[in-house]
C-alpha cells in the first residue's frame, strides 16, 4: 500500500470492501460456533451420542490443523484468494452433512469436514490482512474481527435454542448455510483486487508439513476414542499425546514447545489460552442443562455474555493501542481466564448457584478479548512476507490443536468421573492448563534488542 492510504481507516477506501467481506466470514464462523455449542447437549441426547460429545468439538479443531497448514502453504505460493474460496466450499459441505445427519457418527463426520474448511478459512483471512492492510491498521482490523462476534453472540445461542426447541436442531446447521452466499459475495471484489498483486517468489508445496498436520489430527481422534478401547485405552492415550507433540513440532516456529521468548511464546500462549477457554466452555451449557435444568435457549445465553465481553475487551484494546503494552494485555487476559475457570470449578464442585459460573464466564470472555487480538498483532509484527503464511498457520494451529487436545483430554476426564462429578473434573483440568498459560504469558515479550523476526524463521524455512 502507498503511504497516502496507510492513514485511512478500515472502513474507508481502499480497505472498505476487504473489511466488510472478511468480517462477514468471521460472522459466519462465529454464528456457527456459538449456535452449535448451544445445541450440542440436545443433539447428543437425541442421537444417543454422549460418548462422542467431546469429539464433536475436538474433531473439527483437529482437521482444522490440516486445513491451516494447507491454506498457509497455498497462500504463500499463490496468495489467499484460492484457499479462501476452497475453504468456504468445504465449510458449507460440512454443514450440509451435519445438518442432514441421522446418527452421531455422521454428524461428527460433517463436523470434521466443516473443521477442515474453517481452519483453512482462518489462515486465508489472516494472510489477507497481512497483504491488504498496513501494520498500523492491524490492531483495528483484528478488533473488528472480534466485534463481528457481537451480533452472533446476541442472537446465535438464543436463536439456536429456539430453533432446536420449536423445530429441529438440524436447521441450526442448515440455516447457517444461508449465510455463506452474502458473505462470499461481499468478499469477492476485495479478493479480486488483491489477485492483481504479483507473486514475488514461488514457494514449494510443503508435503512434509501436511503429513505432520494429518498425523496431529489423527492423534487427536485417537485420544478421543481411546476410552472406547478396553484394556489398552490408557496406552493409546499416552502414545497419542506423544505423537501429537512430535507432529506439532515442525508446524510451529522453533522454540515454541519450550516457551522461548518472543514469537515462540506468542504461539504457545495462543494454544494454552484456547485449550483452557474452549476446553471449559463447551461443558458449561452441558452443566447448566444437566444439573441446573436450564433449557438450551437460556444455557446458550451464557455464551452470549462471554462473547459480548470478548468483543468489548477487544474493542477496548484496539482503542488503547500502544497505550496498553502487548505483553501486559496478554498477562491480564490470561489471569482473567484462570479466575473464570476457577469460579466454574467451585460452582460445579460445591453445587453453588449457577450465576457464579455464568458471571465468571463473562470475565473469561473479557480475558480472551484482551489476549487474542494482541497475539495476532504480535504474530504478524514478527513475520516477514516470506513466512506470513507459515506463522499465521502456526498461530491458528496452536489455537486449534490446543483446543482439540484439551477437549480430547476433558472427554476422557468426563468419562472417568461420570459416577462422581464429571464437570468438576473437567474444570479442574482446564484450570491447570490456565495456570500454565499465566506462567508462560510474560514470555511473549522479547528481550531488549533481540531480533525476534529472525528467530521466527529457522523452523519455517526448514519445513516450507
Amino acid at each position: 500500500m502507498t503511504s497516502d492510504t496507510s492513514t485511512a481507516g478500515i472502513l474507508r477506501r481502499p480497505y472498505l470492501l476487504a473489511t466488510v467481506g472478511a468480517c462477514a466470514l468471521v460472522f459466519l464462523s462465529a454464528f456457527e460456533s456459538l449456535a452449535v455449542t448451544t445445541i450440542m447437549p440436545l443433539v447428543s441426547r437425541d442421537l444417543d451420542g454422549a460418548t462422542l460429545y467431546a469429539l464433536a468439538f475436538a474433531g473439527p479443531l483437529a482437521t482444522g490443523v490440516m486445513g491451516m497448514v494447507g491454506a498457509g502453504n497455498w497462500s504463500d505460493r499463490r496468495g489467499p484468494a484460492a484457499p479462501l474460496y476452497a475453504s468456504v466450499a468445504l465449510f458449507v459441505a460440512g454443514l450440509l452433512i451435519a445438518g442432514t445427519a441421522g446418527s452421531m457418527e455422521v454428524l461428527v463426520l460433517g463436523r470434521l469436514v466443516q473443521g477442515l474448511g474453517g481452519g483453512a478459512m482462518t489462515v486465508a483471512l489472516y494472510v489477507l490482512v497481512a497483504r491488504v492492510y498496513p501494520p498500523t491498521l492491524h490492531p483495528k482490523i483484528f478488533a473488528a474481527f472480534a466485534a463481528s462476534w457481537v451480533i452472533p453472540s446476541l442472537v446465535g445461542p438464543f436463536a439456536a435454542g429456539i430453533v432446536a426447541q420449536l423445530s429441529s436442531w438440524h436447521w441450526v446447521f442448515l440455516g447457517v448455510v444461508g449465510l455463506v452466499v452474502p458473505a462470499l459475495l461481499m468478499v469477492v471484489p476485495a479478493v479480486r483486487g488483491m489477485d492483481s498483486e504479483p507473486v514475488t517468489e514461488t514457494v514449494p508445496w510443503a508435503f512434509g508439513r501436511m503429513g505432520w498436520a494429518a498425523l496431529a489430527a489423527l492423534t487427536v481422534l485417537a485420544l478421543n476414542l481411546s476410552a472406547e478401547v478396553p484394556g489398552v485405552g490408557g496406552v493409546i492415550a499416552v502414545v497419542a499425546l506423544v505423537l501429537a507433540v512430535v507432529a506439532v513440532r515442525p508446524l510451529v516456529p522453533r522454540g515454541t514447545l519450550v516457551a522461548r521468548r518472543g514469537l515462540p511464546s506468542v504461539i504457545l500462549t495462543r494454544g494454552l489460552a484456547s485449550a483452557a477457554f474452549f476446553g471449559a466452555e463447551v461443558y458449561l451449557p452441558y452443566l447448566l442443562t444437566e444439573q441446573y435444568a436450564f433449557t438450551p435457549t437460556f444455557a446458550g445465553l451464557t455464551l452470549t455474555g462471554a462473547a459480548l465481553a470478548w468483543a468489548g475487551a477487544s474493542a477496548l484494546q484496539g482503542r488503547l493501542g500502544s497505550k496498553l503494552a502487548d505483553a501486559l494485555s496478554v498477562k491480564i487476559g490470561a489471569a482473567l481466564v484462570l479466575v473464570a475457570i476457577v469460579l466454574a470449578l467451585v460452582t460445579a464442585a460445591l453445587a453453588l448457584p449457577a450465576a457464579i459460573a455464568i458471571g465468571g464466564w463473562i470475565l473469561a470472555g473479557g480475558g480472551m478479548g484482551l489476549m487474542y487480538p494482541r497475539l495476532s498483532v504480535m504474530t504478524l509484527a514478527l513475520s516477514t512476507p516470506d513466512n506470513q503464511g507459515f506463522n499465521s498457520a502456526a498461530m491458528s494451529i496452536s489455537d486449534s490443536l490446543g483446543g482439540a487436545l484439551a477437549l480430547a483430554a476433558t472427554g476422557l476426564v468426563f468419562a472417568a468421573f461420570t459416577s462422581t462429578n464429571p464437570f468438576a473434573g473437567v474444570f479442574a483440568l482446564t484450570a491447570v492448563i490456565a495456570v500454565v498459560g499465566v506462567v508462560i504469558a510474560p514470555r511473549v515479550a522479547s528481550r531488549a534488542g533481540a531480533s525476534e523476526t529472525h528467530d521466527a524463521q529457522p523452523e519455517a524455512s526448514l519445513h516450507k
